[in-house]
């Protein structure tokens, strides 16, 4: 699908775009370290990344921008072109991964193999369904909201506004790959929740941008 195709929608409802928009790389993603709530900043690389989303978000007229408050999605909208527009908005936190905060799967998997995100959650963290709620509360809250939406946020969460934007059980958020840096637009199609686009970067393999 091409990016003019992508956004060819004639009606009223069909024409509104959530767009969410994951922060750029950090020495954390590049590490596969679970990043919930520690405040890191980008990398040089990130930051180029960042930078060269200008383009996709300067094709959409936003009606309100938010961003999770922490550093690295802040500044990847601010990057973008959005510095003097976006709001924080404290429900597009990362997951709080409690005492795996930092630690990586395979070191995770040492201590307890068949450890799974998405069945076990993380002892002190979030449940699952604590975050999906919170998913559930941001989408209520920007409903209202005429116009096109971005929200700026982070990996795991990102998946869990998918799965609540499609009305899918919360544990459907592993079948979404959330690539840092990239861009998933959700809207719909005769009246239908849908994915336009999905964990899109500049320059990658069919997106036609």
């Amino acid at each position: 699908m091409t990016h003019d195709a992508a956004f060819d929608v004639s009606h009223e409802q069909d024409a509104r775009q959530l767009w969410v928009i994951r922060h750029a790389q950090t020495e954390w993603s590049v590490a596969g370290r679970h990043t919930g709530r520690t405040d890191i900043p980008l990398t040089p690389a990130g930051v180029a990344a960042a930078e060269a989303l200008r383009p996709w978000i300067h094709s959409i007229q936003f009606e309100r921008v938010f961003s999770s408050p922490l550093t690295r999605a802040m500044d990847t909208a601010r990057l973008c072109g959005l510095g003097e527009v976006v709001q924080p908005e404290p429900l597009l936190v990362e997951w709080d991964y409690g005492d795996y905060e930092g630690v990586t799967t395979r070191a995770i998997h040492e201590s307890h193999p068949g450890w799974d995100l998405w069945r076990h959650g993380c002892p002190k963290g979030e449940t699952l369904s604590d975050i999906y709620g919170r998913a559930e509360t941001l989408l209520a809250k920007i409903n209202s909201i005429p116009g096109n939406v971005a929200l700026f946020s982070h990996g795991h969460f990102s998946r869990l506004i998918i799965a609540a934007w499609l009305q899918l059980p919360p544990s459907r958020g592993r079948s979404f790959a959330i690539r840092a840096g990239s861009v998933t637009v959700l809207g719909f199609e005769h009246g239908n929740p849908v994915i336009w686009a999905a964990g899109d970067v500049p320059g990658s393999p069919g997106t036609g941008r």
